[in-house]
């Protein structure tokens, strides 16, 4: 803080300097060190008003956090033209109107795997000095990978900083998302899900991003796709489900057939006067007494021939 004393000073017409020696008689003890720096408030102001010199402490910092913003606002705004140049495959971003610091991301599931069909909504919260320290990750749709609505521990994150490198654009930190999402190694904010769970939020995912206000505004040429694919998903369903009762209405159909069939032959038997029984035991002796009849003729044929 003492650096900032004479640049303070010489912005409001004043100077500022600090009395050492009063303060460090005031700093005596058995931690005293002379070559310590006394505390600011133990300092006396050479100022015609103390006030001013806060308000110029004030200024100051303000400052510098104003310096930090707008190096990230335009790091963000380059990414931002970098991004729509060349765009990072299965994802989109956008920040939001009101709040650079602020995007929001739609990564569509990659094919062959169980997030397929599915789209995914998250945020990342930038600091206001990006590119010096990393952003925050969230996921909003439910994935069955990452938990919702929490900070994601991942090595592009600021759960680790030490790891962070500044020359990292957005679109690194996109394409490192999906690619932490498609492995299976566990971390802070991940979960374990069959596939068939996660193909199961994959197809009701279109329908829970179209609940959300923010999605919609940012994303309206993927809502426009999410739609047009829940009707076709809705066509599908109703064109299964129609055929589906035309084969049940022929198996009706051909069942009422064959007992029509049944029906009749038995009403042709009671017709002539006789049970199903009476008409199996006739049968089954007009079959015995032809192969009597065979067995016979066989039998003289062989003594004629002797």
């Amino acid at each position: 803080m003492q650096r900032w004393m004479p640049l303070i000073g010489e912005t409001l017409g004043f100077e500022i300097k600090p009395d050492f020696k009063k303060s460090r008689g005031a700093y005596k003890g058995a931690n005293a060190d002379r070559h310590s720096t006394p505390p600011l408030a133990d300092s006396v102001l050479r100022c015609p008003n103390c006030a001013e010199v806060i308000v110029g402490l004030k200024f100051a910092t303000e400052m510098t956090s104003r310096k930090k913003t707008n190096s990230a606002t335009e790091r963000l705004r380059q990414d931002y033209i970098r991004l729509k140049k060349d765009p990072v495959p299965y994802v989109v971003a956008e920040p939001l109107p009101s709040n650079i610091l602020e995007w929001h991301y739609v990564v569509t599931g990659p094919e062959n795997t169980p997030y397929s069909g599915g789209k995914y909504h998250g945020k990342l919260v930038f600091p206001p000095d990006f590119p010096y320290k990393p952003p925050s990750i969230y996921m909003i749709t439910p994935n069955g990978r990452f938990k919702t609505n929490v900070r994601l521990c991942l090595s592009i994150s600021d759960y680790h900083p030490d790891t962070w490198n500044p020359a990292w654009s957005v679109s690194t930190i996109l394409t490192g998302l999906l690619s932490f999402m498609a492995e299976k190694s566990p971390t802070l904010g991940s979960i374990e899900m069959p596939d068939c769970e996660r193909r199961r939020l994959a197809v009701e995912s279109l329908d829970f991003n179209l609940r959300n206000k923010v999605f919609c505004s940012l994303f309206p040429d993927t809502v426009e796709e999410m739609k047009e694919e829940l009707r076709q998903r809705a066509e599908s369903k109703s064109s299964s489900n129609g055929s589906a009762e035309e084969m049940g209405q022929d198996k009706t159909s051909n069942s009422v057939s064959s007992n029509n069939s049944t029906s009749g032959s038995r009403a042709e038997l009671r017709a002539n006067g006789q049970s199903p029984l009476q008409a199996f035991i006739t049968n089954l002796v007009i079959f015995v007494s032809v192969v009597l009849f065979g067995l016979v003729v066989q039998y003289v044929v062989t003594r004629s021939s002797g």
